[in-house]
């Protein structure tokens, strides 16, 4: 093997990488322009996919004279295209929306982990317990809820005396459980006898 190869590189090479580079970044800088900051957002899978394909096509096209700088810029341009024709009906039409996007699920809520929500999202209590520390989180009581939100981030909410809006949380599975009565775990419980 020749290891000098790995770190050999002609002037030729230099100057059609740069340019391939500057060629790449403006032609990304026009797209996002035209099509809106969304393009790099990390709002859902298909969105997360868009970057990932993009990043695939700027490594080949700039290091490599094949496919060409146009190649390159036609299919990133596609790829833009596509995304905005499925922003748009995504946007209308409610089924199309619920097939393309995850739906956020509660991993936690009150203190106590939701086990079936865990094993969905292939979680375990110590990757929440991992984004409760992150947060400064110190004891489970100050948590009002942990949300596995569609991009696959963790949202860690406080519990405080503000009164949580419910329409914050109506697209979440299952955000029922969230308002539930909480059960005073402190206290012993007392049952009626019925007579």
């Amino acid at each position: 093997m020749r290891w000098q190869a790995w770190f050999a590189i002609e002037w030729q090479q230099v100057f059609g990488i740069s340019l391939s580079a500057l060629g790449f970044y403006l032609g990304l800088m026009l797209f996002t322009r035209l099509m809106g900051l969304r393009s790099f957002s990390k709002l859902s899978s298909y969105d997360f996919a868009m970057t990932i394909a993009i990043g695939s096509i700027l490594a080949s096209t700039v290091t490599s004279d094949s496919p060409s700088l146009l190649q390159g810029l036609l299919a990133v341009g596609v790829l833009f295209v596509i995304q905005a024709f499925i922003s748009m009906i995504r946007r209308k039409v409610k089924p199309i929306k619920t097939l393309l996007d995850n739906q956020p699920v509660i991993l936690m809520a009150h203190g106590e982990y939701f086990g079936d929500n865990l094993k969905e999202a292939n979680l375990s209590p110590s990757d929440v317990q991992e984004a409760l520390r992150k947060n400064g989180i110190k004891s489970k009581t100050e948590v009002f809820a942990v949300i596995m939100e569609t991009t696959g981030d963790m949202s860690v909410i406080k519990t405080n005396d503000v009164t949580p809006d419910r329409s914050l949380f109506n697209d979440i599975r299952d955000s029922e459980l969230l308002f539930a009565p909480i059960p005073d775990l402190s206290k012993p419980s007392v049952s009626k006898k019925v007579t």
